[in-house]
């Protein structure tokens, strides 16, 4: 939160970006989540099925979720908090979050995914080892769609 900014208004703040982010969008919105500082703005719909939404026509294509890679009973998958394009670095030319062989810990950031200029943190839910990227760098995602195939880290003492 910023100095000075009350709660209460760090919130109406977040309202005004969800607002015009589901303002922009093609079809009925799922889940938006917005922080800042340690407040967190989630809102979720249950609408209609993604299958019945009909893309905006200047939309670009997006990436059939990957279902394969992570139905391994071994695997995790660190998934889309949100529609928009994954990028695996903060910025172009910087290291990625993460690289396959990384350890990660839950609530490490692993990528980001940008959706109508927002940047939404995309982090680890649990501690692993990653052993696939399931998503390259400025690609299209879907929301839920896994990015990232995560080994679980076996527990001591079990």
């Amino acid at each position: 939160m910023s100095a000075g900014a009350r709660p209460d208004e760090v919130l109406d703040g977040l309202r005004r970006h969800a607002r015009k982010l589901v303002a922009e969008l093609a079809g009925p919105v799922r889940r938006v989540r917005l922080r800042s500082g340690e407040n967190v703005l989630e809102v979720e719909w249950h609408g209609p099925a993604q299958a019945a939404l009909a893309p905006r026509a200047d939309a670009e294509p997006v990436a059939e979720p990957a279902t394969e890679p992570v139905s391994a009973p071994d695997r995790l998958a660190v998934r889309s908090p949100v529609v928009g394009t994954f990028y695996r670095a903060p910025e172009p030319g910087a290291a990625a979050f993460v690289a396959v062989g990384d350890l990660v810990r839950p609530g490490q950031v692993v990528g980001i995914v940008e959706a109508m200029k927002l940047m939404n943190e995309v982090t680890a839910d649990q501690a692993g080892r990653v052993v696939e990227m399931l998503v390259e760098d400025g690609k299209p995602v879907e929301y839920d769609q896994p990015l990232v195939a995560l080994e679980p880290l076996a527990t001591r003492g079990s």
